[in-house]
């Protein structure tokens, strides 16, 4: 009879297993964010001497527009050669679409191995994917830190008396870091590791072994040995000791309430 393999494994639940779950959900917020920083015109804020204390500029990678601190109405297509000559705004507009495309692919390449009405999800198809999302995070974050460390040292027509940080370079550091972990967090499923924790799985003789440890073992065998009771040698009826151990005593009480015994000889 065939012995059943230790490598075999099951999964004890039909629910998507957590860290495909994990993914699935910080992929779309990262993209989200990722979209917003993309299109939103505040990677920085200038304060510039030459404009009222109320009014500033705001600069993205797509467009640059003047608002005021006390109306929400803005003045945004102002043109700025100097500033979109830059190397960095050339890279971050490449990269940040680039990005925002490969997490939909990578979403779209996840979602059938997650699969969850199925017994196991497709690992490979699941972990391809994820390493997609991964990818498209890292495309973010280079942009997003480069722009960062050269904040101050990007020319502009306007001149540079007071450089803040905008939104969009915090929306895109979170955007960025969900994708990637959420991408890593999906791929490690391509490898069984954690004794099979990360896919939900168990051996089939771990399992097997829990579900019968339970139960009582089955009762011993144990051999009685034969009573040789001593012969009385004043009995009238000649026999064998030999003889007498395979002899059947059959005794039966009649109507008038007396005893009677046979023996059987064999």
């Amino acid at each position: 009879m065939p012995t059943r393999s230790t490598e075999e494994w099951i999964r004890l639940s039909l629910r998507t297993p957590g860290i495909l779950i994990f993914g699935m959900v910080l992929a779309p917020c990262g993209w989200i964010l990722d979209l917003t920083a993309t299109v939103a015109p505040n990677w920085r804020t200038l304060h510039p001497t030459t404009l009222p204390p109320d009014e500033f500029i705001q600069q993205g990678i797509w467009d640059i527009c003047r608002a005021t601190s006390t109306s929400t109405r803005e003045e945004c297509n102002l043109q700025d050669t100097e500033y979109f000559n830059q190397q960095i705004i050339n890279v971050a507009q490449g990269l940040m679409v680039a990005s925002l495309i490969v997490t939909l692919i990578g979403l779209a390449v996840a979602i059938p191995g997650v699969r969850c009405w199925k017994d196991r999800p497709n690992w490979v198809v699941a972990g391809l994917g994820g390493l997609l999302i991964f990818l498209s995070g890292v495309m973010t974050i280079i942009p997003i830190a480069w722009y960062t460390h050269i904040l101050e040292d990007i020319t502009s027509v306007t001149a540079l008396t007071d450089v803040r940080v905008g939104y969009c370079i915090i929306l895109g550091y979170i955007g960025g870091i969900f994708e990637i972990l959420g991408g890593f967090v999906m791929f490690i499923g391509i490898c069984r590791c954690c004794g099979g924790k990360n896919r939900g799985e168990t051996r089939v003789d771990e399992v097997m072994g829990d579900r019968f440890s339970h139960q009582k073992p089955p009762p011993r065998r144990v051999n009685v040995p034969t009573l040789d009771r001593a012969r009385s040698s004043a009995s009238s009826v000649p026999y064998s000791r030999d003889s007498m151990d395979d002899d059947v005593i059959l005794c039966y009480f009649t109507s008038e309430q007396k005893l009677h015994c046979l023996v059987q000889l064999r």
